[in-house]
């Protein structure tokens, strides 16, 4: 649901690679490739990662829309290669006729009338996002021109939790991005770590998968990102579409959203504030940075659930649709855990959404437009707010 970007990516799981265009990028913003790389680097590491992941070696190519270093205003060309399209090339391929439980498997032969179930799962597969953190990359850079920054971390991974305290803080969210990074899970909690390898070897050992929780979390945003007046516009509804777009996501929660459903109501809502210096603020941020669909100013937190991958070493029981008998699946080379790989590409789809945000926002054609609008936006002080304080009436005269 992006206004001012236009993103599409193409490509299948063992072709020869994949492509996208990213529309609306604002010219003069000086993009670091080497920094995109970093961010496809992130999403192939992971405890619990698969077999794919050993070989490929994934760095962006940009071939339209970059000149000199610096955007150019027109779309951005990306391309990945597959490494493993080597593999691929000239080998027979086997019929695929069992489709997996949990996969587009069947639900895209159905839909596509498919005689081959991995035409599915050539485009279906989780590859693709590939793209998606190389688009969320550039996007990353034109927020950080504008001090927002966007960080993620694994909470939760089957029944082992991270202990975390709530927090506003943005120096100790920044110091949960950086510990996050520096270890195979992603995760800011080190009493957590060794529990949580532990379980993934467990369950991997029994040829199982494994599914969890991880938070995104949005840093220095601007005050009245998203709108009230239309159901489209408001920035959860357009956050929560692209996070449950990736592969496997099946929940989405804005800061404490599925805790308050069980709370009394003076439990939830944040107060507001103000300081000596006329600064309005937020006693608390239950509500995750967001109030009416539109940016508070407070860290933006989503909390997202994703389930154990499909394919698993256990096979499952379906249906042959070349022979019509019952039948058990074929295991289909997959990770036994995607939770850490999951944090840059869920990174990468809100920053896409925060980027279209600010770009709806502000306007302008280019950097140098922008900022000077950046700058002006009002900020949440009794300055900002002048208050006619008058009793007034509608004014649908007539009706």
């Amino acid at each position: 649901m992006l206004t001012r970007l236009r993103f599409l990516s193409a490509g299948e799981s063992h072709g020869p690679g994949l492509t996208a265009i990213l529309e609306g990028i604002p010219a003069g913003l000086a993009l670091d490739l080497d920094a995109v790389d970093h961010e496809l680097a992130r999403r192939q590491k992971g405890f619990g990662a698969g077999g794919r992941m050993k070989i490929e070696r994934d760095q962006v190519r940009i071939s339209g829309g970059l000149m000199g270093g610096r955007t150019t205003g027109a779309p951005l060309a990306l391309a990945v290669e597959n490494r493993d399209w080597k593999n691929w090339r000239t080998k027979d391929v086997a019929p695929m006729t069992r489709p997996r439980p949990g996969h587009a498997d069947l639900t895209g032969a159905l839909k596509y009338g498919y005689r081959e179930l991995r035409l599915a799962l050539e485009r279906a597969s989780a590859r693709e996002t590939a793209m998606r953190v190389a688009a969320g990359a550039v996007c990353k850079q034109l927020l950080g021109a504008f001090g927002v920054e966007v960080g993620g971390y694994v909470v939760q991974v089957g029944d082992v939790f991270a202990e975390l305290a709530e927090t506003m803080d943005e120096e100790v969210l920044r110091a949960r991005f950086a510990a996050a990074q520096g270890n195979d899970l992603c995760c800011p909690d080190e009493a957590a770590l060794e529990p949580m390898r532990a379980l993934i070897t467990r369950w991997r050992k029994e040829r199982d998968t494994i599914g969890g929780v991880f938070e995104v979390i949005a840093l220095g945003l601007p005050v009245g990102l998203g709108s009230h007046v239309q159901w489209d516009r408001r920035l959860e509804a357009r956050l929560a579409l692209a996070l449950m777009s990736v592969q496997a996501i099946k929940g989405v929660e804005v800061g404490e959203g599925f805790r308050h459903a069980g709370r009394r109501g003076t439990e939830v809502h944040d107060e507001i504030v103000r300081d000596e210096a006329g600064a309005i603020s937020r006693a608390s941020n239950r509500a995750g940075g967001l109030e009416g669909g539109i940016t508070t100013g407070l860290p933006l937190r989503l909390r997202v659930a994703k389930k154990p991958i499909s394919t698993t070493l256990n096979p499952r029981q379906t249906v042959d649709l070349a022979s019509g008998e019952p039948a058990e699946t074929v295991y289909e080379r997959s990770d036994f855990c995607a939770l850490p790989r999951a944090v840059p590409i869920g990174e990468a789809m809100v920053a896409l959404v925060l980027a279209d945000a600010l770009l709806e926002k502000l306007g302008g054609d280019s950097l140098a437009e922008m900022q000077p609008r950046f700058a002006a936006l009002r900020q949440a002080r009794l300055e900002d707010l002048p208050m006619d304080d008058q009793v007034w009436r509608l004014g649908y005269e007539g009706l």
